[in-house]
């Protein structure tokens, strides 16, 4: 095993350093308390079945990013659930639900040794995806229940769906496009070569980005257009973003004695609620989305007592330990280099 530098303890001690700030600061917004109460109400037999939606849902976001992974060559289940839980780690560090999947093909890179094309490739696809079916799933929920809404809430739910379409149709759309930027690469080209001594050795740098768009395009096409890759992808995310939070909330709310009718319409309202996490007003909607969610419950006539502790059991199961989880994926990230320089 070679000896570690003095750079490689350091580089390693900030790592861990600012993965323990992180973990610090997400534990602090974890609802330990109220959580632990609730549980603590729930008979053996209704625990089984939460925790048996929430194993369910996390192997369908495993398996969500593995179809597009393995699509690219990288069939590993673990490289998947290592990906996703360090996206979905970063998610709730930022102010918006699709502000970590910036970083994704970073973390794609360092966890599978994808070049960048393709990692960002897989990144773009499972993020626009993610987003239009989330949009119209949010958007059905939405039209299904907002006459029973009150008019702020149906306001704020409507410009989070609308937003989750737009911002996935533009990742789409600018995936598959990559290569307009020709134009812009060209102009900077040619200012670069104008630079004394320097000039041609930039210039070849900023022309190194037309392959890598023409390269990253052609692959983000490949997969977009794969009606199969689309139809295993929503597979995993009804699973994980539809059946298991609505699942979770109605065995919690028939445990607690307040059951929702008509069950089957839930799983959508819930989706609607917690599109407010794409809005960029706390890290991970963390607030906001429980706020929300919780007000939409109570109007559709679950007790707010009991609204409350489920939403926030649902939560913790769904979200914050999930991305609990995630933080030690993350703090292992390494190095990657630039593209150009793989």
């Amino acid at each position: 095993m070679p000896r570690r530098t003095p750079r490689d303890v350091a580089v390693a001690a900030l790592q861990y350093g600012l993965g323990l700030a992180a973990l610090a600061w997400v534990l602090t917004q974890v609802p330990v308390g109220e959580t632990v109460a609730t549980l603590g109400r729930l008979d053996a037999r209704t625990v089984a079945a939460l925790l048996a939606l929430s194993v369910a849902g996390l192997l369908g976001r495993f398996y969500s990013w593995h179809v597009l992974l393995a699509r690219a060559g990288i069939r590993s289940v673990r490289a998947a659930a290592s990906v996703d839980l360090t996206v979905y780690f970063l998610n709730q560090l930022l102010p918006s639900r699709l502000s970590g999947r910036v970083a994704a093909p970073f973390v794609i890179r360092s966890r599978t040794g994808l070049n960048y094309a393709d990692a960002t490739s897989v990144s773009g696809v499972h993020t626009g995806a993610y987003a239009v079916l989330y949009g119209i799933v949010a958007a059905a929920g939405l039209l299904a229940g907002y006459s029973r809404l009150p008019t702020g809430i149906v306001l704020l739910l409507a410009i989070s769906t609308g937003l989750y379409l737009a911002a996935g149709g533009a990742v789409l759309l600018a995936g598959t496009n990559l290569t307009l930027l020709d134009r812009l690469v060209s102009m900077l080209e040619g200012i670069a070569t104008r630079i004394p001594r320097v000039g041609p050795a930039i210039a070849a740098r900023v022309d190194g980005v037309r392959g890598f768009a023409a390269e990253s395009s052609a692959s983000f096409r490949d997969l977009a257009a794969d009606p199969s890759v689309w139809a295993r992808y929503a597979a995993g995310w009804i699973l994980f973003t539809v059946v298991a939070p609505g699942g979770r909330v109605l065995v919690a709310l028939a445990a607690l004695g307040a059951g929702f009718e008509p069950a089957a319409l839930l799983p959508l309202y819930l989706v609607a609620a917690y599109s407010v996490t794409l809005l960029p007003l706390t890290p991970g909607g963390i607030g906001v989305t429980e706020a929300t969610t919780t007000v939409v419950l109570v109007a559709f006539g679950v007790p707010e007592t009991v609204a409350v502790p489920v939403v926030l059991l649902d939560r913790a199961l769904g979200v914050y330990l999930p991305a609990l989880a995630g933080w030690y994926p993350a703090v292992g990230l390494g190095p990657t280099p630039a593209p150009g320089e793989e």
